[in-house]
């Protein structure tokens, strides 16, 4: 009981915390006057009460965390945050809809947004409430850098450990390379380079003509690489090649390694990204895959002009490749080999420590490199295995780490 009850409490407080992120779509129901003030406010309050009702009664269980509570915590974490996010959807009507969402439609779509799946549930987004659709694309933000690295920069301030909490949210090796001595710090330093990209894309997509409550929401879906749209045509709505030039620029950043932006930063310089095997794998497989899929399109008539052709194929296929979603044209018309190349690179292409899934690149490096050491070993069966031919024989740690 006790470990349940030092989690709860842990929880009760992040929920409070979690209450915070109301507050800007009430600022936006407020502008707009779109109705849906009293919604956000209502919501916001259960929050709070439904975060101090368990603090309070789990306060006698409070403790540092354990390695397997770190688990326990992820999963209450992802669950309560997105049940309770649930409420503002399940308060408003959309105009598309004859009623509200249900508690488990309105759980899908929230639960989508904070995964970063990017699959809806809701039609009618042209009309759909801005404060909504603003909530939608926060809890995709949310989600993108994880809701648990937030609360591990967070919980120092209550008092609360949070390396059990990292190493049991954060897959691959990343959990074990720091950029400072204190895994609090390491966290505050990736979410305010994720902040400061989301800022940059979001100035950007104004720049390039879209309207600035459509760039704020396509800016955290972007960087969160969750893939929802305020349209129910995604960008192909926009029909622009100058929106959809940014988002695939702001998607491959996405889907570097968050640490290796600090780095380029913090040194203002660029060779972080040569030096980091993952970037090099990121973009010479998105870009040669770009080339050869266009070249295909074009050569068997699917594009006319291979201009065009190149236009489509780039921003869908860096879209399905990083696990945003984004679309531009129906790519399930194409030739069947090229939306199933798209679907195998969603499944390996992005970074460790980025937004995305898959098994990342890391992975997918070493899977190669130990394949083409066992088929070496096959041909050539006296090859000795700690040969300097051998596969990369480097600790995954090293593998990771940025020079």
């Amino acid at each position: 009981m006790r470990p349940l009850g030092s989690v709860a409490n842990v929880m009760g407080r992040l929920l409070i915390v979690f209450s915070l992120t109301y507050l800007l779509p009430i600022a936006s129901a407020i502008y707009f006057d779109d109705g849906t003030l009293t919604t956000f406010v209502v919501s916001l309050v259960a929050c709070v009460l439904a975060g101090l009702l368990l603090e309070r009664l789990t306060r006698r269980f409070r403790t540092e965390l354990k390695a397997r509570d770190g688990f326990i915590l992820v999963v209450a974490a992802w669950t309560l945050t997105a049940a309770i996010a649930c409420v503002p959807l399940m308060l408003h009507q959309p105009e598309a809809l004859d009623e509200p969402l249900s508690f488990t439609h309105a759980f899908f779509e929230t639960m989508s947004g904070l995964t970063t799946t990017g699959a809806t549930v809701m039609v009618g987004l042209d009309t759909l409430a801005p404060s909504i659709n603003l909530w939608r694309h926060i809890l995709n933000w949310l989600g993108g850098m994880g809701i648990i690295v937030l609360a591990v920069a967070i919980l120092p301030l209550l008092g609360v450990g949070g390396m059990q909490l990292l190493r049991a949210e954060v897959p691959g090796p990343i959990k074990d390379a720091r950029l400072t001595a204190r895994i609090g710090d390491t966290a505050a330093i990736l979410w305010t380079v994720y902040l400061g990209i989301t800022v940059a894309c979001a100035l950007a997509l104004t720049l390039a003509g879209m309207g600035w409550f459509d760039a704020l929401c396509h800016a955290f879906s972007a960087l969160s690489l969750g893939g929802f749209s305020t349209r129910d045509g995604s960008i192909g709505a926009f029909d622009s090649p100058l929106i959809e030039g940014v988002l695939i620029v702001f998607m491959v950043l996405a889907a570097v390694n968050f640490a290796t932006h600090y780095t380029v930063w913090h040194r203002r310089s660029l060779r972080a990204y040569w030096r980091d095997a993952e970037a090099k794998g990121v973009l010479l497989v998105l870009g040669w895959s770009i080339l050869g899929c266009a070249g295909y399109l074009w050569f068997v008539g699917t594009f006319t002009d291979p201009v065009t052709a190149l236009r489509h194929v780039a921003f869908n296929l860096v879209s399905v490749a990083t696990d945003c979603g984004y679309a531009s044209v129906d790519f399930a018309q194409w030739p069947l080999f090229v939306p199933f190349w798209m679907l195998f690179l969603s499944c390996v292409t992005v970074s460790s420590g980025s937004t995305g899934g898959g098994i990342k690149m890391i992975r997918t490096l070493i899977l190669v490199r130990q394949s083409g050491r066992e088929l070496r070993r096959m041909i050539h069966p006296t090859l000795a295995a700690g040969s300097p031919t051998a596969s990369c024989s480097r600790s995954w740690a090293s593998c990771f780490s940025i020079p």
